[in-house]
């Protein structure tokens, strides 16, 4: 009877372990999906989100998570689990862009939509470079940007020796103007499309009564634009980082009864432009990329962008930038950078901002217009293509 129990034990003792066995296993089963769950597409951002350049830079955070919304609801892409963007705030500070651009490397992000600032889009592209990480400038117009050779990097905007020539044939075909006084903040952006105007209008007979600076940061202009209001001239030409900054100098402007023409440029085409400087603003030029806001593309972008806030200067710039990681992914069926570059390079389709194609160097084109404000709001004004109203 003791050996019958013995013997009955040991066979309940194994059955349970077969049991066991049986189990583990269908509970592993049961968990290999999950281990083999698809991943998910990371992407990045960089832009001032805090400090004097928030307004822009926020506006391009935005346009990018627009741009993941508009794709999610169409379906995402094969492959992918979640589309996801990580927000980082370069403050348009070189040192601060880089630790930005080392902070997303660590988060494994395939593509990067920035920065604002060219002084923040060089030092952190020569970051990204290296790792293989695409980054789609929305704004960064300087030259420099696109003429190092590096490999992953490309431009949505247009480009400062491309602004320049058109802000200049302006003002000498349309202005007639002889004499300009021109005043930049001394970054990266501003001062080298200050020199880029400059050099146009000695080409085409402007006389550059003066060139001055002011600070980042400052509030009082009272010492420029007093040697503006001296000298006259017939085109006073702001190039600044920021349209709250632009804003504050057509207030003080109008104040002193400056006369002369006001032309600023693209970072200075802002809608806060006119909420700060109200009627100061009226009659101000601006140069700015041409966006057809009556496509179906731009009404989508916009529709999308609609929870994030106003639709800013760089927007839908942000959002086709984001588009185009998106669909070189799609394409490339996979996130080796090899792969998405080349298709990126590949890419044709109508934007939000424009129609985009980008060239070998990164580059997709600049089509800047002439905008003046009239009413409260950015009206297209004058086609430097072809030298008629618009």
């Amino acid at each position: 009877m003791k050996r019958f129990t013995l013997f009955a034990l040991l066979g309940a003792l194994l059955l349970a372990l077969l049991v066991a066995g049986c189990g583990g296993g269908e509970e592993a089963a049961e968990k290999a999906p999950e281990a083999q769950a698809e991943p998910v597409l990371k992407l990045g951002s960089m832009s001032p989100l805090t400090g004097p350049y928030s307004a822009d830079g926020n506006d391009i955070a935005n346009g990018a998570k627009a741009a993941i919304d508009v794709i999610k609801a169409e379906g995402g892409i094969e492959g992918f689990s979640d589309i996801v963007i990580f927000p980082e705030d370069t403050a348009c500070d070189p040192k601060q862009a880089v630790a930005s651009a080392n902070k997303l490397i660590s988060e494994g992000v395939v593509g990067v939509v920035g920065a604002y600032c060219s002084s923040s889009t060089i030092p952190s592209s020569e970051t990204f470079d290296p790792e293989k990480i695409l980054m789609v400038t929305p704004a960064s117009t300087n030259p420099t940007v696109t003429e190092r050779g590096l490999k992953y990097m490309f431009r949505m905007c247009g480009r400062d020796d491309h602004q320049a020539p058109s802000a200049v044939k302006f003002m000498s075909d349309f202005l007639k103007a002889k004499t300009i006084f021109i005043v930049d903040d001394k970054t990266t952006y501003s001062e080298g499309l200050a020199n880029e105007v400059a050099m146009h209008c000695e080409k085409n007979g402007i006389e550059i009564l003066a060139r001055d600076h002011v600070n980042q940061g400052d509030k009082d202009f009272s010492a420029v634009l007093t040697k503006v209001k001296a000298m006259n001239p017939d085109v006073f030409y702001i190039s600044l980082q920021n349209s709250a900054t632009g804003a504050l100098m057509l207030i003080q402007a109008a104040r002193m009864g400056i006369a002369s023409a006001a032309m600023g440029q693209d970072a200075v085409y802002h809608p806060q432009l006119m909420e700060i400087a109200k009627e100061a603003a009226e009659g101000a030029y601006l140069t700015f990329g041409f966006t057809d806001k009556g496509t179906e593309t731009y009404k989508q972008f916009e529709a999308a962008n609609a929870q994030y806030g106003q639709v800013g200067a760089y927007s839908a710039y942000a959002y086709d930038s984001a588009m185009a990681l998106l669909k070189a992914v799609k394409a490339a069926g996979s996130t080796d950078p090899d792969a998405v570059r080349a298709a990126m390079l590949k890419l044709e389709f109508a934007g939000a901002s424009k129609d985009v194609k980008f060239q070998e160097n990164g580059d997709s084109g600049s089509n800047y217009i002439v905008y003046k404000v009239v009413d409260g709001a950015f009206v297209p004004f004058w086609n430097p293509a072809t030298g008629a109203e618009m």
